[in-house]
């Protein structure tokens, strides 16, 4: 059965996002995208009217809206470092499971110099941005101050990030094993060492 013509707009988007995990941004063209997501050609100008940088701005933002999902979901837990661990290990299971090929649609963007769509960066930036005002709210909750809250969190997603490039460059997981345990570790010191912290409990730092 052939797909319905009215979610070709979300196939491409959804697409596009898979592409630019695997491919980058530069190699991600409509033809790929059509090719990928069995849309008709005649649905990418209307449906995108912007064309190719449209559905790039697209697919950065429902590519970061999906992992906003997963730290606000995260936001919700009782052992905020069980949390980011859990973070952490997500990242890992999709690289291993892509056997490395699979990085971060948004680092894709971001790393990419577009003069003529400058404003695709600043797309890529204020989705980072939304991960790290997410985890501050989170370490915030549980009593780090604004400051180290927004330092720390800044941190976890500069380490996941550089961690997932380490990952695929590498072909290993390694990469992101082990600064997952340092993450860990840190924040484990940081929660244990607040003016009204309980002793810390004995914790086994890792990945799942």
């Amino acid at each position: 059965m052939s797909p319905r013509k009215s979610d070709s707009r979300e196939r491409m988007v959804s697409s596009t996002a898979a592409l630019l995990r695997e491919y980058g941004a530069s190699a991600t063209s409509i033809d790929r995208v059509l090719a990928h997501s069995g849309a008709p050609r005649g649905s990418v100008y209307h449906h995108f009217p912007g064309g190719r940088t449209q559905l790039v701005e697209e697919a950065v933002e429902l590519a970061g809206a999906f992992m906003a999902g997963v730290i606000e979901a995260a936001m919700q837990a009782d052992d905020p470092v069980a949390a980011i661990d859990t973070f952490f290990t997500m990242w890992r299971d999709q690289l291993v499971k892509s056997r490395f090929r699979a990085g971060c649609p948004i680092v894709a963007v971001a790393v990419e110099t577009n003069d003529e769509a400058p404003h695709l960066a600043r797309s890529a930036g204020a989705v980072f941005a939304g991960w790290q005002e997410a985890l501050t709210a989170m370490l915030r909750r549980h009593g780090l101050t604004e400051d180290r809250s927004r330092r720390l969190a800044a941190l976890v997603v500069a380490a996941e990030e550089g961690a997932v490039v380490m990952c695929r460059a590498q072909q290993s997981s390694a990469p992101i094993e082990a600064v997952a345990t340092e993450i860990h570790d840190l924040l484990v010191h940081a929660l244990s060492n607040r003016p009204d912290a309980d002793p810390a409990p004995s914790r086994t730092p890792h990945i799942h």
